[in-house]
């Protein structure tokens, strides 16, 4: 809401008694309580400081975009009740009439510009998602307009986590500005929230507990029948299981593998499992002329293809799935999931475990006795990531590579892949927001700039898949969006310019009589779990 219209709007508020602090304490909805747990702690309220998974798929539940995805990962209205392409460049969204944020504000045009300024701030990680976007404007108090830089005719899946956050609250909270992540820098927006979901932030203590409850204002017909949600995090495996067991905890959402048949024992627990889109790789530092973490001197042998073909090759991947992951998990033989929109299923196919072929790649490259090199790996991101990394050391030590396992948590490990404090790191990506190949090109492989690149640590480059990814975006139809997508990704496979792992399961587990919805994104979406 434009800020002369808020004040009088909010003194208004205020005569009646009804204006409420968000983030304060509030009365309980009346529905039903639900606590659940995650093996790490969200990194922040503030919705476009960060573009780690978790943190923004629980934002979700507090903010919102224009239009979501559903948990059969399509696309629905939001905030916007309706949207059309009126050209090839130019997207026109119909805002929701009479929506208001959890501290009693209006929702209107304002609010979706004010939002886009603050997303290209310099603290906004949010921004690498919204790249194709040259301009947001305002037709009239419900009507805007999204004008891309060319074609591109997936921007409603670009946009769904493009939380639009009210401009009076923002100011009156230091909050006008993504606060930067990389720096620990802080903000009003870093530790309360006032979204427009269908939950409010009541409490928020980091690493300890997080306290939801229901909106009874939300602008949607809730599934739901939840009215306290208290968020866990709880580091230690075999404390999430035993929590569940015991009653301490309705649901965890990160359910270690090895205690799947302890749980499936309970006849008063549910195991729910499927496949993730995410897929776990390895990644390189392709910048630096010398390694932060190696014995090696004067020079990066990881710029050396093939060195990395070397490494690809000594990793027994159906070892790591059959014996880390218990038979869970999926070969990789390309960057994208299968199962993404846009993906090429005759990629993913992977080049044969060959440790002698890794010796001699070695050699040719001038280390025929290998070298020392550090690997910086979360220990409880991902489903058992710091039990994988263990076993891919074993495995180049094999064929000489002494890899040094740098294993932390997710806030501390998040922190150096995002400052680039590594020479190889362990990460996982999911395709998301878009659910759309196209966003591991723009976001993890294509070249960094302020737009694309996000989630390129590695600072790889190629011209020719950068321009096969620009015209990818802007193709006419869809077969021809697909061989784009084919030939940018045959490129950096053929470059070797990260080692794909495997696609990795996802585990939930709950109390009978919870109905969680899982869905392939792995997000818990809570406007639409019912609990008995």
């Amino acid at each position: 809401m434009h800020p002369v219209a808020r004040r009088a709007a909010l003194a208004v508020a205020l005569a009646l008694g009804l204006a409420q602090t968000a983030g304060a304490q509030a009365p309980s909805s009346g529905g039903r309580p639900f606590t659940w747990a995650f093996n790490s702690d969200i990194l922040t309220l503030d919705p476009h400081s960060s573009n780690h998974t978790f943190t923004n798929a629980f934002l979700g539940n507090v903010y919102e975009a224009l239009v979501r995805h559903n948990d059969r990962i399509e696309i629905e209205p939001a905030l916007a009740e309706s949207f059309s392409r009126t050209s090839p460049t130019v997207w026109r969204f119909n805002l929701r009439r009479g929506v208001t944020f959890h501290n009693g504000e209006s929702f209107d045009a304002d609010d979706v510009l004010f939002t886009w300024q603050r997303v290209n701030s310099p603290g906004s990680l949010a921004k690498g998602l919204l790249g194709q976007i040259r301009e947001v404007r305002k037709i009239d108090q419900y009507t805007i307009e999204i004008e891309t830089h060319r074609p591109f005719p997936i921007l409603p899946a670009s946009i769904t986590q493009f939380y639009i956050m009210d401009e009076g609250w923002s100011r009156a909270n230091n909050a006008m500005e993504a606060a930067n992540l990389a720096t620990q820098a802080e903000s009003g927006a870093t530790r309360a929230a006032n979204g427009t979901g269908p939950f409010r932030i009541v409490e928020r203590r980091p690493d300890e507990r997080t306290i939801l409850e229901a909106f009874p204002q939300w602008w949607d017909r809730p599934v739901h029948n939840l009215g306290r949600v208290t968020f866990t995090p709880i580091r230690s495996a075999p404390t999430r299981t035993a929590s569940l067991l015991s009653g301490a905890i309705d649901a965890n959402v990160e359910v270690p593998l090895q205690d799947i048949p302890r749980l499936l024992q309970d006849q008063r627990v549910q195991v729910i499992e499927g496949p993730e889109l995410r897929t776990i790789y390895l990644g390189f530092d392709h910048d630096r002329d010398q390694l932060l973490y190696s014995d090696v001197q004067g020079r990066n042998p990881l710029r050396d293809r093939r060195v990395r073909e070397a490494i690809y090759r000594a990793i027994d991947v159906d070892s790591l799935v059959r014996n880390v992951m218990r038979g869970k998990a999926w070969p990789a033989g390309m960057m994208v999931s299968p199962y993404l929109a846009g993906a090429p299923q005759d990629l993913n196919t992977r080049l044969p475990y060959d440790p002698e072929a890794s010796r001699r790649l070695l050699a040719e490259a001038g280390y025929p006795n290998g070298f020392s090199v550090g690997i910086v790996c979360p220990n409880d991101r991902y489903v058992n990531d710091e039990r994988t990394c263990q076993a891919i050391a074993s495995m180049l030590a094999r064929v000489g590579i002494r890899l040094q396992v740098q294993s932390e948590p997710t806030a501390v490990w998040s922190r150096r892949t995002a400052n680039r404090d590594f020479s190889m790191f362990m990460l996982g990506h999911a395709g998301l927001p878009l659910a759309d190949s196209y966003s591991t090109l723009n976001e993890v492989l294509k070249t960094v700039s302020q737009t694309t690149g996000g989630l390129n640590y590695g600072r790889w480059s190629n011209a020719q898949f950068d321009a096969l990814t620009d015209q990818a975006a802007e193709a006419p139809d869809e077969p021809t969006r697909q061989r784009l997508i084919r030939e940018a990704l045959a490129i950096e496979r053929a470059e070797i310019a990260n080692v794909p792992l495997f696609q990795q399961p996802i585990a939930w587990a709950a109390r009978r009589g919870i109905d969680l919805r899982q869905a392939p994104d792995n997000r818990l979406r809570l406007w639409i779990v019912r609990v008995d």
